[in-house]
């Protein structure tokens, strides 16, 4: 009777799991799109100028033609998501269908019912790029997109994993502002396109990465226990030893690999040096730290 009962005790919780992933991947579809629309409609629509990617070019179409900027974004989808399925996959594209499908919603139905701001135009680019950059940036934590150039993105991030996501949407950004500068007719339009961009990319990267992100300490040291016991009791921090040669000297050393906070590394550092004064410490970035004390691993969903 309990084997029996086993397997669907283990169905049961796996359907639950699957229930409580796409309520989260809801909750960020939704709050991604409201940002978001909130950043175009709001903020860039009013301003005259293009933020860059496939709502930029349905921005310039809405200015050109009227066109509902939602709709325009689901026909310019079409040929890009055609040249990313084989690279991303079914999985991916379902996901972002349906926050496509939400984003349109909030674009076109929702948010042209609300006021825009008319104000400085700087400030709009700041704003419209912040709040698409925080949009995109809650999508994107949950494996799904807007679709447009976020399926480029996607496609230049899984090709090219050590390019971050805001740097891959600036670049690939950068033609469609320039295409905004040519159809407003107006430079100003190109500068608030280009910092509008930029401030979405930095968003992006903050959010995604900001949280997540640490310092990571290289310690080439005589007495590697001893510099790890130090760092634990300093810092509660643990230690990688792996046992080195120096390539001139030919002399034994250990190498030590210690993840840690920004508030900590001089902490780390201090520590090193009080039991080897002649320690090499080296510091890096680590843009993310998963693992115990970081980060938890986000689970495949």
């Amino acid at each position: 009777m309990k084997n029996e009962q086993q397997p669907r005790q283990e169905q049961a919780q796996a359907r639950a799991q699957r229930l409580r992933t796409l309520a989260v991947d809801l909750v960020h579809d939704i709050l991604g799109s409201i940002l978001f629309a909130i950043g175009v409609y709001t903020f860039a629509k009013s301003a005259d100028f293009a933020p860059g990617g496939v709502t930029g070019l349905a921005l310039i179409l809405n200015h050109l033609w009227q066109c509902p900027i939602g709709t325009a974004t689901l026909a310019l989808n079409l040929p890009i998501i055609l040249l990313s399925y084989r690279v991303m996959g079914r999985k991916f594209l379902f996901k972002s269908f349906r926050t496509m499908a939400i984003s349109t919603f909030f674009l076109d139905i929702v948010f042209p019912f609300t006021p825009v701001y008319t104000g400085n135009p700087l400030l709009a680019a700041l704003f419209s790029g912040a709040f698409m950059g925080a949009g995109l940036a809650l999508v994107y934590m949950r494996g799904s997109s807007t679709g447009g150039t976020d399926f480029l993105i996607f496609t230049v991030k899984k090709l090219r994993p050590h390019f971050s996501m805001g740097q891959v949407t600036l670049l690939i950004d950068l033609s469609v502002i320039l295409l905004g500068g040519v159809f407003f007719r107006n430079i100003d339009a190109l500068l608030y396109g280009v910092i509008c961009t930029y401030a979405g990319s930095l968003i992006i990267d903050k959010m995604m990465y900001g949280a997540g992100s640490g310092k990571l300490a290289i310690i080439i040291t005589k007495d590697g226990p001893a510099a790890a016991r130090a760092i634990d009791a300093e810092t509660s921090r643990g230690a990688t030893l792996v046992k080195a040669i120096g390539a001139y000297s030919g002399a034994e050393r250990h190498l030590v690999l210690c993840a840690c906070s920004k508030s900590e590394i001089f902490k780390v550092r201090g520590a090193v040096h009080s039991i080897d004064e002649s320690a090499f410490v080296m510091i890096t970035e680590a843009s993310e730290v998963f693992g115990e004390g970081f980060t938890p691993p986000q689970e495949e969903s």
